[in-house]
């Protein structure tokens, strides 16, 4: 059985959290007006039908240029930048990405998978990346039922596969992206080094399971998750950040962060070994389609 469909039919967990979901719009070519002319908001392709419905809290956003969807404003303002500094559609992505990993880390981050559905308008393609885990080459269905496993424990090391987000971002970045990971990783690196203030709904999220002391040392400092507003530092992120900075998605595969994982993995009866991050992969894949009435 292929590992990656072992732990598909097991329904794991993996050693963090899912990779952030960010949905990114490309800059488009954008039509001046000339003297005397006025560009009505009316030639802008928005659907009033679909106003009709919204949150009548928030105004409605429009934009020229470019726009950011994620969770977390610090990881949206980091994505804007990004494409004002000159970047693409793909540098902000992963450059919000990496932001969600310290503001949002019960939900994302690069001990996490990522998964990708990109349009490229100039090739008029669709391209899909899974950069999932696979299960450890010593972990599979016959030693789970040796242990006396029905079903693989939600949580803890047996439910960790290979964290496949960086992997994900490095190729994202080395077939579409104009950035290093220099550029791409440096708002995160500096927030983490000089706090945040958590947000409200993330807030409530956050507190982590006491019993997993090296996450609470980690992610509730003195005992206690940080409440609404709360600044939070994670100086260990920027840390692995910058070994990747400086040594690509190597440093996190064939370096110093994947030995430590291992040897963590082991000591808490994990099943990982060296040759699962060296021999990882993310994939490009053809994304899944229908036809509906014409439409694919």
């Amino acid at each position: 059985m292929k590992r990656r469909t072992f732990m598909q039919l097991a329904g794991t967990a993996s050693l963090g959290a899912l990779a952030s979901q960010c949905s990114t719009i490309a800059p488009q070519e954008s039509r001046t007006a000339t003297e005397g002319e006025t560009i009505h908001m009316s030639e802008v392709p928005i659907r009033k039908e679909w106003l009709a419905g919204r949150n009548q809290n928030r105004s409605t956003v429009a934009g020229r240029h470019g726009m950011i969807c994620t969770s977390q404003p610090l990881s949206s303002m980091a994505g804007v930048e990004m494409l004002k500094s000159g970047g693409n559609a793909i540098d902000a992505a992963v450059c919000a990405s990496a932001m969600m990993s310290l503001v949002e880390p019960m939900s994302c981050g690069p001990g996490g998978d990522l998964f990708a559905i990109v349009w490229v308008e100039k090739d008029r393609k669709l391209f899909g990346l899974n950069a999932s885990g696979r299960a450890p080459y010593d972990w599979n269905l016959d030693a789970a039922k040796a242990l006396g496993l029905d079903q693989i424990p939600s949580q803890g090391p047996l439910a960790w596969s290979v964290p496949g987000c960086v992997s994900g971002w490095a190729a994202l970045l080395n077939r579409f992206g104009s950035k290093s990971f220099s550029d791409i990783l440096k708002p995160a690196i500096g927030y983490a080094r000089e706090g945040f203030p958590v947000s409200p709904i993330i807030a409530r999220s956050w507190p982590f399971p006491a019993s997993y002391d090296t996450l609470a040392k980690t992610y509730m400092p003195g005992g206690k998750a940080p409440e609404f507003g709360d600044i939070f530092c994670n100086p260990a992120l920027a840390d692995t950040f910058e070994q990747i900075v400086k040594g690509g998605a190597d440093a996190f595969y064939r370096g110093d962060i994947a030995e430590r994982i291992v040897r963590f993995s082991a000591s808490v009866g994990g099943k990982f070994s060296k040759r699962d991050f060296e021999d990882h992969t993310a994939d490009w894949v053809e994304p899944i389609s229908t036809n509906y009435r014409g439409f694919d």
